[in-house]
């Protein structure tokens, strides 16, 4: 079989073309994202409240399924860059089965939980219904987004990322055009911003099975794929159980800050949630590129291709530079234009603006690390990347913001989001250098 562009093409050109189309279709999903806030707010600010406070779940199933895609990912391009075509498919049927089995449990959280959860945040009854019948209709039918994404990371893997891009970009596209037609057309409200949601997964799943089944030369997945074995379940485990923890700690993150910001207010709570979803057009692109560099690392990593891998963290975190610093500068002098786009009341604009202006202050630390953690991942070093996340998120960034918060006030406490990106930026760095010592220079 022909070898793998991963480990021919000229890199800069290899990531640039593996990149771009992950870009675009995670910049589109970044735009789904605010586009369906937007029509939520036109409900009224109590539905943008209640789909708020639902965000934390549905970034827990993403985080799920990323998790499990990266691990997916990196087994399944390290084999195919040992040329063992036969484990590759293995790998690919394993996380077909996988994502079933989150979808199914996913399915049975939002049944019988949806409302414990959202009781933790809200009395107010015309929130908490509009909560749970958004949550529940978006994890009822979770199976489209676990395996959509799956599948997404299987194109990923075998170097095809410009299926990737039509996948989530027909998914998101779908779900932009359903969100006004169910929400005010057919009058459903909230409801109807979650059934517009799977709607869209729905079609990019099938999208997603018949490319790879029709179109992705590298991978074949038969019936004898689907059967679970141990030891490979290990494999991706090992590596996947990180990724979902990292990711699953912003979710996590997502919900103490609400226990915070709730004692400032609803707007404050929406506030944060309008923040994180402009702020992904930054990160979103940056998840693009790191999308990308995993599969390229891994198998140059199973190449033992030391050279190859060096050149792709160094590009890499230059086009990180140039991505961050650019929403930086957007971020410090359009704040007030970018809240506008969800109606903000004057309020939101008080506590929105500083946030805006503060917090990207720490994008370029952000962008940096991610990078770095994604190259640990490849290269069998999750652990690493999960210590510098829980750091990031929880140990030190949630102490500091209740701290700043209940002693010098919610403005200040944005700062705690600064310190905390460049004190474990540095420790990236350290770890980097380590790394290269003991597992790249090894190569």
């Amino acid at each position: 079989m022909k070898e793998n562009k991963m480990g021919t093409m000229e890199m800069k050109k290899l990531i640039i073309t593996m990149a771009f189309p992950i870009m675009i279709s995670m910049l589109v999903q970044a735009l789904y994202n605010i586009v369906d806030s937007m029509f939520v707010s036109r409900v009224s600010e109590q539905a943008l409240a209640a789909v708020s406070l639902c965000y934390p779940v549905q970034m827990v199933m993403i985080a799920v399924a990323c998790g499990t895609g990266v691990g997916v990912n990196a087994l399944l391009s390290r084999y195919l860059g040992q040329g063992k075509h036969q484990q590759a498919n293995r790998v690919a049927g394993h996380g077909l089965v996988l994502s079933l089995f989150n979808g199914a449990i996913f399915a049975l959280f939002g049944l019988f939980l949806a409302q414990a959860f959202l009781k933790f945040f809200t009395q107010d009854e015309t929130i908490l219904n509009m909560g749970i019948s958004y949550m529940k209709i978006c994890t009822i039918f979770s199976v489209g987004v676990f395996v959509q994404i799956t599948y997404e990371r299987i194109m990923q893997s075998t170097g095809n990322t410009f299926y990737n891009m039509v996948i989530q970009g027909v998914g998101a596209l779908i779900n932009i055009i359903l969100d006004p037609i169910f929400i005010f057309t057919f009058d459903l409200g909230v409801a109807g911003a979650a059934y517009a949601t799977v709607c869209g997964q729905m079609v990019a799943m099938f999208l997603g099975i018949y490319i790879t089944n029709h179109k992705i030369k590298d991978i074949h997945i038969t019936v004898h794929d689907l059967k679970l074995k141990a030891k490979m379940l290990m494999d991706i485990y090992r590596i996947a159980i990180p990724a979902i923890l990292m990711q699953s700690i912003m979710s996590f993150t997502t919900i103490f800050m609400n226990m915070i910001l709730v004692h400032f207010g609803e707007v404050a709570v929406s506030c944060f949630s309008v923040y994180f979803k402009l702020q992904q057009f930054v990160f979103m692109a940056v998840s693009g590129l790191t999308n990308a560099l995993i599969p390229i690392v891994a198998y140059n990593y199973g190449a033992r291709n030391k050279d190859r891998i060096i050149r792709a963290i160094k590009f890499s975190i230059i086009l990180t530079l140039g991505m961050t610093i650019f929403g930086t500068v957007v971020f410090q002098f359009m704040p007030s234009t970018l809240l506008g786009l969800f109606d903000a009341s004057q309020k939101m604009l008080e506590i929105g603006i500083p946030a805006l202006k503060i917090i990207s202050i720490s994008f370029v630390a952000m962008g940096i690390s991610m990078v770095l953690c994604c190259v640990f991942q490849a290269l069998d070093h999750g652990a690493m990347s999960l210590v510098i996340t829980i750091l990031r998120q929880m140990v030190i960034l949630m102490p500091l913001f209740y701290l700043f918060s209940q002693y010098y006030g919610l403005e200040m406490a944005w700062w705690a989001f600064v310190i905390t990106e460049y004190a474990c930026l540095m420790l990236a760095m350290y770890d980097l250098h380590h790394v290269k010592k003991t597992t790249i220079n090894a190569l």
